[in-house]
């Protein structure tokens, strides 16, 4: 139906070798199958500039049978797309995302790794894989409660404080298990764009990467091992170059072997220094940590500068937070309570601090500098962020992964900053990580 007939003009020559190639010898035939693939190539050109765009971004490099997913139009819900299993076949979907129909008999192509599921009434539906044989369920289910309830009270929060810009959601499942809440903000007043992901995973894993967090009971090396996570990820960029960006994390992983694990944090990364500012965010973290074990708040804000280094430039990417990995040293439930405290205190920690400076007067040179150190930013995600590293490696989907990336960043060649300068004071900060409580 995207084709339409078009004249296609051969030479008189090629015709008469394309009906005698038995007169002309050799050189008839060659003359024959240069005309044919001539023709070829202009049906395929032809056929090329008059397909609809979005079919060319999706046409397939192999005959994989992958699936993508397209926007339909005329249609509240994206629809999918298969690929064509072989050449020459193309398949539909409905709108409404059901039936599918081809241009052969051949068998509908299998169903795709994730679909959307975007009907209000699921809204607050739980993205928990059912019949999973292993790991603590209660906690499990307990810890998508607390996460989902986070992310509709921080969500609520920044939409109050911008006034204007509002979160978009897409909510998505997997056909094997699990799904998502992706909510991004963007062009806010205060936010230039903000989003906060809730993910819930089922796969395999390889036993090595386990085995390197606990004992992999009944799995030997070179084995997959099932596993269930779930996470809450946001990265706030903020357009007030004295309003600090913030990035927060926190997940839980469950595996068939034995091995879990409580992990994430929040982080902050201003442009400009305001030790006020770091009393507060700081000293929010100090207190939840202190109320759960007086080591924690040390051990997680070191754990924090050693971690979100920029090695190739030698320069932590902001001025911390709290941090932690793996988990597991103490009874699930305690860490349950530890965690669900620190992802419900993102609130009290970063939004004061934005509302204090969302209005304050800046320059343009202030402004190129905050830009510079988001290309910091995104330096850090792209080569070295444990969580962005797993989601390309594992084929997830690309744009929620780079949800943290900046709406603008700068790359200025060897950008010097003025001695005694504000940018100069933080920029030792980044080098020299300093405590602020």
């Amino acid at each position: 139906r995207t084709h339409q007939r078009v004249p296609l003009r051969i030479n008189k020559s090629m015709v008469s070798a394309m009906r005698r190639p038995h007169r002309q010898g050799l050189a008839g035939t060659v003359a024959c199958v240069g005309a044919s693939l001539v023709a070829l190539v202009c049906v395929a050109s032809i056929s090329a500039s008059r397909t609809p765009s979005t079919l060319l971004a999706s046409a397939p490099a192999t005959r994989a049978a992958t699936s993508v997913r397209v926007p339909l139009s005329g249609s509240p819900h994206r629809g999918v797309l298969q690929k064509r299993p072989t050449l020459g076949r193309r398949w539909e979907v409905s709108a409404s995302g059901g039936s599918v129909t081809a241009g052969s008999t051949a068998a509908a192509p299998p169903m795709p790794a994730e679909v959307p599921a975007n009907d209000p009434a699921d809204k607050d539906k739980s993205l928990l894989p059912q019949g999973v044989p292993f790991g603590e369920v209660t906690i499990r289910e307990q810890f998508e409660r607390v996460l989902m309830n986070a992310q509709d009270n921080i969500c609520k929060a920044l939409e109050e404080l911008d006034g204007e810009g509002k979160f978009e959601q897409d909510r998505w499942v997997k056909t094997a298990g699990g799904g998502g809440r992706s909510r991004v903000m963007m062009e806010g007043k205060v936010f230039e764009k903000a989003g906060i992901n809730l993910s819930v995973l089922k796969g395999a894993l390889p036993y090595e990467f386990i085995a390197k967090r606990g004992e992999c009971k009944g799995y030997e090396p070179g084995d997959r091992i099932p596993y269930i996570g779930m996470g809450l990820s946001s990265v706030i960029h903020p357009r007030n170059p004295f309003a600090p960006t913030m990035h927060f994390n926190y997940r839980l992983f469950q595996s068939e072997c034995g091995v879990w694990w409580f992990g994430g944090g929040t982080d902050i990364t201003p442009s400009y220094i305001d030790k006020d500012d770091m009393k507060h965010f700081h000293g929010t973290y100090k207190r939840v940590c202190d109320a759960h074990d007086p080591e924690f708040y040390p051990k997680f804000k070191k754990w924090a500068d050693e971690y979100f280094v920029i090695k190739h430039r030698g320069e932590t990417r902001g001025l911390g937070g709290i941090f932690s990995d793996d988990m597991n040293d103490r009874p699930a439930e305690e860490l349950l309570k530890f965690y669900t405290d620190a992802v419900n205190s993102v609130v009290e920690s970063y939004v004061p601090i934005v509302a204090k400076h969302k209005d304050d007067a800046f320059t343009p040179e202030q402004k190129e500098w905050q830009g510079t150190r988001r290309g910091r930013y995104v330096e850090f995600n792209l080569v070295y962020d444990r969580g962005t590293i797993f989601g390309l490696k594992q084929a997830l989907n690309t744009e929620r992964i780079l949800m943290s990336l900046p709406l603008q960043a700068r790359w200025e060649y060897d950008y010097q900053v003025q001695d005694g300068s504000p940018e100069a004071d933080i920029l030792d900060a980044f080098r020299n990580p300093r405590e602020w409580v």
